[in-house]
């Protein structure tokens, strides 16, 4: 979280050519029509006595040398003088900032700014400059974040680009420990974002995400991981996402089989062969032999290993390949028995069955009539697996019209929800904030 540092003060000195030798007062030739003019104040010139002290000749020299004492004794005997012009201020205050950045001194180089940006003499644009570079050193090297804040919303208000520093603010909340202030802002800009069809910042869900952490606000924290893998997907995002959702107090267990599927395959590099283990497990005590089949394949493709785990995986794949092995010969033969069930929830799932065989269409189709035909218990859950059959047989409109329709607190609306996401991704990941 880097911002201006001091290194990038030299260069704006430069830029704005205040790093050039300043005007010395009696140093250019006198001609006798300009002396025979009213004598004037000067103007934008420094005495010789000053000049002397702070001749950049020398000056270079002691910062070269390290010699940051001489170099502070002679801005110091300078200012001391009687009767400092505005201008010689002006030009102190700039080898206070040049003192400052060499040294390392972040209170000088500040007040020293502060002093040129109040002193009237910088052009619009260069005062804007500094006005953020002070910012910056307060946000990145000091960490006084209260001045921060009040530096960077003076940027805003006399720029009128609210926007350039506003992620530094809040962040500027967050590490100054009021989370409250960063929380309420942060969801400010994610929703302003989200209203205007703009990407919401990562850094911000990102700095939800760790309020969320600091407050033991687990709720905040899952909102924040939902709104990364939505706009920022990924395997770890859709990993952790997933297995937060079933810590959820309201989540019902027995969508863990529906959880551990989509898991699978929206971030198969972090399945791990107990997550295939998970799946055969559940699918097998839901009659879906086929699909336990092939996660255990999957988790254990050669032998499973020998340890305390050995005798129960082994029986959960001698399960898997017995019952695979009946429904590749007679699963057709369950159609009518199913068919003349008064409850739809034999045909939605032998249904599922045909998916995971590999027969898409006629699959769906059962499971449409047993939808149609009434399921007694948790309706909704059977409508749900027949939006993702339709995801993986690659009917995205019709998966995404009906998973819209389906809600619930206890686990299922998320589920709906982050299949949406899994199937709408962004169409290009966006660029980050530096």
């Amino acid at each position: 979280m880097s911002h201006i540092r001091l290194a990038r003060i030299s260069l704006i000195l430069a830029a704005i050519g205040l790093n050039a030798a300043p005007a010395m007062l009696g140093m250019s030739p006198a001609y006798a029509a300009e002396a025979a003019k009213p004598a004037e104040p000067p103007k934008d010139t420094v005495r010789p006595e000053i000049y002397k002290l702070i001749d950049p000749a020398q000056t270079k020299e002691l910062l070269a040398a390290k010699n940051y004492a001489e170099f502070k004794n002679r801005i110091d005997t300078a200012a001391a003088m009687p009767n400092v012009t505005p201008y010689e201020d002006f030009i102190l205050n700039q080898m206070r900032v040049q003192l400052g950045q060499a040294s390392g001194d972040y209170p000088g180089t500040v007040k020293a700014l502060t002093g040129m940006i109040d002193s009237g003499r910088l052009k619009p644009d260069d005062k804007l400059r500094f006005i953020d570079a002070v910012g910056g050193i307060y946000y990145s090297n000091i960490k006084d974040y209260d001045q921060a804040i009040a530096w960077f919303t003076r940027y805003g208000v006399e720029s009128g680009d609210t926007l350039k520093q506003r992620q530094f603010i809040v962040r500027s909340y967050f590490f100054k420990d009021d989370f409250a202030t960063a929380k309420a802002e942060a969801l400010k800009d994610v929703a302003a974002a989200k209203k205007s069809g703009a990407i919401p910042p990562k850094d911000e869900l990102n700095l939800l995400g760790n309020v969320g952490i600091k407050t033991k606000d687990t709720e905040l924290y899952l909102q924040a991981v939902e709104e990364l893998t939505r706009y920022y997907p990924s395997e770890d995002y859709w990993f952790d996402l997933l297995n937060r959702t079933r810590g959820k107090k309201s989540y019902a267990p027995r969508l863990d089989l529906d959880i551990a599927r989509l898991k699978a395959l929206a971030a198969p590099s972090k399945m791990e062969p107990e997550d295939y283990a998970e799946i055969a497990e559940l699918a097998v005590l839901g009659g879906f032999f086929t699909e336990a089949k092939i996660a255990m394949d999957k988790g254990y493709p050669g032998a499973i290993p020998a340890d305390k785990n050995k005798a129960a995986l082994q029986k959960i794949r001698d399960s898997a390949n017995k019952g695979a092995a009946d429904d590749a010969k007679n699963i057709d033969k369950g159609i009518e028995s199913a068919t003349k069930s008064k409850d739809g929830v034999g045909m939605v799932n032998l249904g599922y069955n045909f998916v995971t065989l590999g027969q898409a269409d006629k699959g769906i189709e059962l499971m449409k009539q047993g939808i149609a035909k009434g399921v007694a218990k948790n309706p909704e859950d059977a409508k749900l697996r027949l939006a993702y059959a339709l995801a993986i047989a690659g009917k995205k409109d019709e998966s995404v019209k009906l998973l819209e329709t389906i809600g619930g607190a206890d686990g299922r609306g998320d589920l709906a929800r982050y299949w949406i996401m899994y199937q709408n991704p962004p169409k290009a990941a966006p660029a980050e904030a530096k």
